[in-house]
C-alpha cells in the first residue's frame, strides 16, 4: 500500500506540481482517508522527499541499463540524452522548479545525489573513452565531470536559454555536441560526426 501511495503521489506531483498537490488530493486519488495517508507519511514534506528520490532512482535505473549495453562512450552519451529527454518533459521541469522554490532542503539533497551519480557515470564514460582512444588522454577527468554537471544544470535556466529560442531537444543536442567536441580525438570525432549526421536524417 505504501508503494502504491508513493506512486500515486509522484504522478500527481509530476502532473500538477509539488506545491499544488495537497495531502487531501493524494487521499482522494487513493480513495482513502487523510488519516491513513498520514499513517504512512507524517507530513507532506516526507512524501515530497520520498517522491523526489523515487523519480531520481527511476531515472538512474534507466541510465544504468544503457551502461550495461557497453556501447562506445560517444554513442552511450547520446543514448542517455535520448532517455533523459523522453522522461523529462515541460510538466516535469515545472515540478522540479517548484521543488527548488518551495522545498529547498529536499532539492539540495536531490541535487547532491544527482551530482554524485553523474560524477560516477561521467567519470566512467570519460575513462572508457580515453581507453578506447576516443577521448584525449591529457585532460583532467575531474574538471570534465564538474563542467559537464554545471552545464547540464545551467541549460535548464530558461532566463538564459528561453524555449522560444532554444527548444529543449535542440538545446540538449547542442550542449552534448559542445561537450564531446571539447574532448574527442580525431578517431572520436569521426564517430561523433556520423552520429550527428544520422540524428539529422
Amino acid at each position: 500500500m505504501k508503494d502504491q501511495l508513493l506512486n500515486t503521489a509522484t504522478e500527481l506531483f509530476l502532473s500538477q506540481g509539488f506545491k499544488s498537490i495537497t495531502m487531501d488530493d493524494i487521499a482522494r486519488e487513493m480513495g482513502m482517508s487523510k488519516k491513513t495517508v498520514y499513517s504512512y507519511y507524517s507530513n507532506k514534506e516526507a512524501i515530497v522527499s520520498a517522491s523526489a528520490m523515487q523519480m531520481f532512482t527511476n531515472v538512474c535505473g534507466g541510465i544504468d541499463t544503457i551502461f550495461e549495453r557497453e556501447l562506445n562512450p560517444i554513442e552511450e552519451l547520446y543514448d542517455i540524452k535520448k532517455y533523459v529527454l523522453e522522461h523529462i518533459n515541460g510538466e516535469r521541469t515545472s515540478s522540479m522548479y517548484q521543488l527548488q522554490k518551495y522545498y529547498p532542503k529536499i532539492h539540495q539533497t536531490l541535487r547532491k545525489s544527482q551530482y554524485d551519480y553523474m560524477k560516477s557515470s561521467v567519470t566512467r564514460n570519460v575513462l572508457r573513452g580515453i581507453e578506447q582512444g576516443l577521448f584525449i588522454s591529457d585532460i583532467s577527468v575531474e574538471f570534465v565531470v564538474s563542467i559537464y554537471f554545471t552545464g547540464m544544470t545551467g541549460i535548464k535556466d530558461e532566463t538564459i536559454f528561453p524555449k522560444s529560442v532554444f527548444p529543449v531537444s535542440d538545446l540538449h543536442d547542442m550542449y552534448l555536441e559542445y561537450h564531446i567536441r571539447g574532448i574527442v580525438t580525431p578517431k572520436g570525432r569521426k564517430i561523433l560526426n556520423k552520429l550527428i549526421k544520422s540524428n539529422h536524417n
